[in-house]
């Protein structure tokens, strides 16, 4: 098989699987898509294969476990031994600066800080003894959260922006989202751990991506690979060196050569075709590393923009159905006067940021920790 397609096979797998893995460990939006897939394969697959199959997903994914966490180590392990093992060590021979290699390892450590933090510290459980102080933190919206609703399961009121986790059966102050990569709830007294561990996974991916790029270019330009060379329709030989792919792309008046698109592809396969031989685990370590940082580079937007607006994952993802209100035939069967849900705990930037990082703790958790 061709070593281009290959590796773009590769990448579009890591990419499918990883895409896969959040969308199930995040939403419930892809319960239509699981039961329309078991429909399908329920006539393929045996019924005792089914039912472990089903056991199997309710464990991974509504049950507390490790399994994640296991997973999340070793794969950062094994990226991290790669780049030391390999791509480190020829970065020094080749005098990279010192600072650019050592920078994944000082991401790496806060990054597990963080990551530990947030596996640990509680989420902001609402329990009966401080239930009354959580009913005063937050205003009543009277839509997405009205007041003296009761949990059927704790037998507690809800405060508003609370919600009771099916996974961890415990109602959760201010609740974010359930996250199966660290075993715990997102909630009020964790969402900033969670937060600076989100930035410094996606920090440390693209650094390492950066630095292996960085290094398997400069291992090409160094080659004689840099310098092939074609012969064009007049017989003449010419270098494919960046400044004659340049040239001959600026002569193109909008539309490329299938001359240069040859070459070009020709040479990516040349190229391509020596670093998988020399270096296959750098290859498939940058191909993962990539994909993983485009993903969670667009999480983390995501989160930022939350937390700057002041909303939980929960929130958002809850009031994005309140747009079905302004649908006529939706209104009439509901409600003559919809209820639409606004926003009303966004203050500004800084106040909602300092909401995150500096939580408000009740009394009776402060005196129990002096």
């Amino acid at each position: 098989m061709d070593f281009l397609v290959l590796f773009l096979f590769y990448l579009a797998s890591v990419l499918m699987g990883l895409v896969l893995i959040c969308t199930c460990s995040k939403t419930h939006c892809s319960k239509g898509l699981v039961r329309g897939g078991a429909q399908i394969f329920s006539c393929i697959i045996p019924e005792c294969l089914q039912r472990a199959m089903h056991r199997l997903l309710h464990y991974l994914f509504h049950t507390r476990n490790h399994t994640f966490i296991v997973l999340h180590l070793v794969l950062q392990g094994m990226v991290y031994t790669e780049y030391t093992w390999e791509v480190f060590g020829y970065c020094q021979e080749l005098e990279f600066s010192l600072y650019y290699l050592l920078l994944p390892y000082l991401l790496l450590i806060i990054n597990v800080f963080s990551f530990t933090l947030t596996c640990v510290t509680n989420p902001g459980i609402i329990t009966k003894a401080n239930e009354l102080l959580f009913l005063h933190v937050y205003e009543f919206d009277e839509v997405m959260f009205p007041k003296n609703v009761r949990c059927s399961t704790c037998d507690l009121r809800k405060p508003a922006r609370s919600k009771h986790c099916s996974v961890c059966n415990w109602c959760v102050h201010r609740f974010d989202h359930h996250c199966v990569w660290v075993n715990n709830c997102i909630g009020a007294w964790n969402i900033r751990y969670f937060l600076i561990y989100l930035l410094t996974l996606t920090a440390s991916a693209a650094t390492v991506a950066i630095v292996s790029t960085a290094f398997l270019v400069h291992l090409v330009v160094m080659s004689d690979l840099y310098q092939e060379t074609y012969i064009d329709d007049f017989g003449h030989l010419h270098t494919m060196d960046t400044v004659f792919l340049i040239q001959e792309t600026l002569v193109c008046t909008g539309i490329i050569p299938g001359l240069l698109v040859s070459c070009l592809c020709s040479v990516c396969h040349i190229w391509t075709q020596y670093l998988f031989l020399t270096f296959p685990r750098i290859v498939f370590m940058l191909g993962f590393v990539m994909v993983l940082s485009f993903l969670l580079g667009g999480y983390l937007c995501f989160a930022v923009y939350l937390a700057a607006t002041n909303q939980t994952t929960n929130e958002w993802h809850r009031g994005d159905g309140a747009w079905c209100w302004h649908c006529p035939l939706v209104a009439q069967r509901l409600s003559a006067e919809p209820q639409v849900h606004q926003n009303i705990h966004s203050h500004g930037l800084r106040s909602n940021l300092q909401e995150i990082f500096l939580p408000a703790f009740p009394y009776h958790e402060r005196k129990k920790q002096e």
